[in-house]
């Protein structure tokens, strides 16, 4: 039995999805970046910036989410790069956020109810690599922003769970604490840079990675040179990842979503 194509019996969350664009959400410890990109992960709108809200707490983070993408284009699905560790139907750290205020909480579905279009959320640095990492062999994206973020891939896949930031650095500091915004504002930027180079060398020498990228808001204030294994990559870079995020190879992550998708192409 044919399926009825009249758009009378689609709903408008099913309207939604039927638009392949994909809204991208970058959700940072000091600002929150979104931007519509169309399916192939080119922009086509600017990035709306804005701060965090302080207190960061997931009812404020979601409602400056619905209230800045009322200015860009239209979207079927939305992509989040989430500063923490992202379970399957809940999030599990927010060290930059406040893990207290968000351990458990359903960003996805408050997304969902508040943008009526299927939601998928990973690490902030997994969805910035996925733009990235293509392989062959082991590459790693580390973001220099609030903290430290850190995504390991191996021929293109990703490894995930992994928070290196809280991880112990250099005497009593975690990453976070040795490389972040703070550390650089206390520190200045010669002092700054030589923690730098020792972070490069210090996760080189623990992942033993053919490639690693350098990425973040504070990726721009680097001065020295690179070793020929590191290369900074500009923000644009990584925003395809947020299409790549709802490509098929993903679909084993997000299983709820992918229903939803396919529920709405039948439809269509």
């Amino acid at each position: 039995m044919p399926v009825s194509t009249n758009k009378k019996s689609i709903s408008p969350s099913d309207e939604a999805i039927a638009n392949p664009n994909i809204l991208c959400v970058d959700i940072g410890g000091t600002l929150i970046k979104a931007a519509t990109i169309n399916a192939g992960g080119t922009l086509i709108s600017d990035f709306i910036t804005t701060q965090t809200p302080k207190p960061a707490t997931p009812e404020a983070v979601v409602d400056l989410i619905a209230d800045v993408v009322k200015t860009l284009p239209a979207f079927g699905r939305v992509s989040v790069g989430f500063p923490g560790v992202v379970g399957p139907h809940h999030v599990k750290t927010a060290p930059n956020l406040g893990t207290s205020r968000w351990s458990g909480f359903d960003l996805g579905t408050a997304l969902d109810e508040r943008l009526h279009a299927p939601v998928r959320i990973l690490n902030d640095a997994i969805v910035y690599g996925l733009g990235i990492a293509k392989g062959p062999g082991r590459e790693c994206v580390l973001t220099f922003g609030t903290g430290m973020g850190c995504a390991l891939f191996v021929d293109g896949t990703t490894f995930f769970g992994l928070e290196l930031g809280q991880h112990s650095a250099f005497g009593d500091c975690n990453y976070d604490q040795y490389i972040g915004h703070a550390a650089y504002l206390e520190l200045g930027l010669q002092a700054w840079n030589e923690r730098a180079k020792r972070v490069l060398e210090s996760v080189h020498a623990l992942t033993n990675v053919d490639r690693l990228y350098i990425g973040g808001g504070n990726s721009r204030r680097l001065s020295f040179n690179l070793p020929p294994w590191a290369s900074v990559v500009p923000p644009s870079t990584g925003i395809s990842g947020g299409a790549r995020l709802w490509r098929p190879e993903m679909d084993q992550w997000f299983a709820e979503t992918t229903d939803r998708i396919g529920a709405a192409t039948e439809q269509r």
